[in-house]
């Protein structure tokens, strides 16, 4: 394999990780406060089909942006009502969630299938930093999505190993009586941190219709949403092993496709499979003791809602 082949390889796996990445981070934060949110999915494609009507009808980047990170902020901020407010199961509400977010896009959706637009992200090359061999290529010859996506990755882990804000939301994860207790606001704090992992993966689905496929298909994500869910365990709840884990999946998933091109002959049903037993294998050994403690760094509250009056 030469040099050009490598290059390409590695700048279609950036594009690949991109979803996992923004997906995995908002689920990060979303667990970091102590809330367990399986309606990734359902927020990415909610995000996505709202993203592209808006590019469609609106011909316009920024609007699409915000229209389809507001989607799916608000399909998160239903889960936070129903499990921060309400008490409900969150695994529960994850999958009805899903469910619900599959149909609705489904639906929202069915007049823009087909439909092509030239509003849509295109290359961002950075002088000089492109020129750096392979790597140059690969990280700095991308969309703007995926440059937000990186830089995403060191300010998170700033702000929740190195600032207050990051303190309060660490500890509403792992002891939220003793958070309240100290006047810190948990609701508040778990409210925050749900909807930011919902605009998140509604920034997934705006990437995967306006920055990679180009169009809108129902079920467009094919579960990528549970595929980040999966990566924050393989992640130990770091952003940093989050884009590096999300840069894996994102080579098992085009790994098929670049093979097939130089000539391999491998059954594509093969390869279509990997990305989903890659996350089998995380869930099942992504977790772990050691010493008889838990090593997997999941914060001690997560998914157990907090009643202020039983404490």
């Amino acid at each position: 394999m030469d040099l050009s082949m490598i290059t390409g390889l590695m700048t279609a796996m950036v594009a690949a990780g991109t979803p996992y990445l923004l997906a995995s981070l908002g689920e990060i934060v979303t667990e970091k406060g102590g809330i367990l949110n399986l309606g990734v999915e359902g927020m990415m494609l909610v995000g996505a089909v709202a993203g592209y009507i808006t590019a469609v009808k609106s011909n316009s980047l920024l609007l699409a942006i915000l229209v389809g990170v507001l989607a799916g902020g608000l399909m998160a901020a239903i889960h936070a009502f129903l499990c921060i407010t309400l008490k409900a199961n969150q695994v529960v509400s994850g999958l009805a969630l899903t469910i619900f977010g599959t149909g609705l896009s489904a639906f929202l959706g069915k007049d823009v299938v087909g439909v092509v637009t030239d509003t849509l992200f295109h290359n961002a090359p950075i002088p000089g930093l492109r020129s750096i061999p392979v790597v140059g290529e690969a990280l700095f010859n991308q969309t703007p999505l995926v440059y937000v996506a990186i830089l995403m990755v060191p300010v998170l882990w700033f702000v929740l190993s190195k600032t207050s804000l990051g303190m309060k939301i660490r500890s509403a994860g792992e002891n939220p009586a003793a958070t309240d207790a100290a006047g810190v606001n948990v609701f508040a704090v778990q409210y925050g941190c749900t909807i930011f992992g919902g605009m998140m993966a509604g920034l997934a689905g705006v990437f995967l219709t306006l920055a990679y496929n180009n169009t809108w298909m129902e079920n467009i994500s094919a579960g990528q949403g549970w595929i980040a869910v999966a990566l924050v365990i393989f992640a130990r709840w770091n952003p940093w092993k989050a884009l590096l884990g999300s840069y894996l999946f994102g080579l098992v998933a085009i790994l098929g496709l670049r093979l097939q091109a130089v000539g391999i002959s491998i059954p594509t049903q093969l390869f279509n499979m990997l990305p989903y037993l890659l996350t089998l294998a995380v869930m099942i050994f992504g977790t772990g003791k050691v010493g008889g403690k838990r090593s997997d760094g999941a914060p001690a509250s997560l998914s157990v809602p907090y009643d202020r009056e039983a404490r």
